[in-house]
């Protein structure tokens, strides 16, 4: 390894690349991947404000207004899916993801299997139990978590820094625990916690694998993430409801291929 230069009498100190803060080294590169949370911690105080919204005055909104926002959020989305997919640098590539991940996925059957594992964690949890507030605790944990927009979410935001979709989704979920507050109560706050632990996980373990991604990598998994969060739009805008969870293997195609293409 070549010596420092020395420029006068101060010596050139080498960081690392992307992941460098004020304080340098080993301690800047944990400061970086825990600042990377912070998407989900607003995600967090989304869900945890939309429950004490709902309880207060929830049940004085008008549906209509609910549905308005939340049209308005689905058209947000379609944006930063837009502003995400138009980042290729190779569109035969986001195809070719898109195709191989589809069939994947299919074969794997993966978005019946979450949708089965959701429901088996459900009566799991709930079995026995009448109480309002585990029911509540469950089915806002899964919808919370069991869907495409946290994992892509929370790739974004561990190799790119991007919040957006995790704050899309934070602007979803506080619509969704205003409603599911009004008539099923505090039990939907505590969904935050797994939240909490399920998205910063994923954050976290991208932030390091973003160490052994090319940026052409990281830019073609961002493009193809951003149709996927398209898709996901024109569900909320109850335009078309696709199996998107059967798209999710596209984001390894993605990156396989932009590694092996460059």
């Amino acid at each position: 390894m070549p010596a420092p230069k020395v420029y006068g009498n101060v010596q050139e100190r080498r960081r690392p690349i992307g992941r460098t803060s004020p304080g340098g080294g080993g301690r800047g590169i944990l400061n970086w991947e825990w600042r990377n949370l912070w998407g989900t911690w607003v995600n967090v105080l989304a869900i945890l404000a939309g429950t004490a919204f709902g309880i207060i005055i929830g049940k004085y909104l008008p549906q209509r207004l609910q549905a308005t926002v939340t049209q308005a959020t689905g058209l947000g989305i379609l944006l930063v899916g837009l502003s995400m997919a138009i980042q290729s640098r190779n569109i035969v590539l986001v195809i070719v993801s898109l195709a191989a991940g589809g069939i994947t996925g299919e074969a794997l059957d993966i978005e019946d299997h979450l949708t089965g594992l959701g429901r088996r964690l459900e009566r799991l949890f709930t079995r026995g139990s009448s109480g309002q507030l585990t029911r509540a605790f469950v089915s806002a944990s899964l919808l919370y978590c069991v869907g495409a927009m946290a994992v892509m979410g929370s790739l974004e935001a561990g190799l790119r820094g991007n919040y957006n979709i995790l704050y899309a989704k934070a602007l979803l979920d506080g619509i969704l625990a205003v409603t599911m507050s009004t008539t099923q109560g505090w039990g939907v706050a505590l969904a935050a916690l797994p939240v909490l632990i399920y998205q910063g996980s994923l954050t976290l373990m991208a932030a390091w694998l973003q160490n052994y991604l090319t940026p052409a990598a990281v830019t073609e998994i961002t493009a193809t993430g951003g149709l996927l969060i398209i898709a996901i739009s024109l569900g909320v805008l109850k335009i078309k409801e696709l199996h998107i969870g059967n798209l999710l293997p596209s984001l390894f195609f993605a990156a396989l291929l932009a590694l092996w293409w460059h």
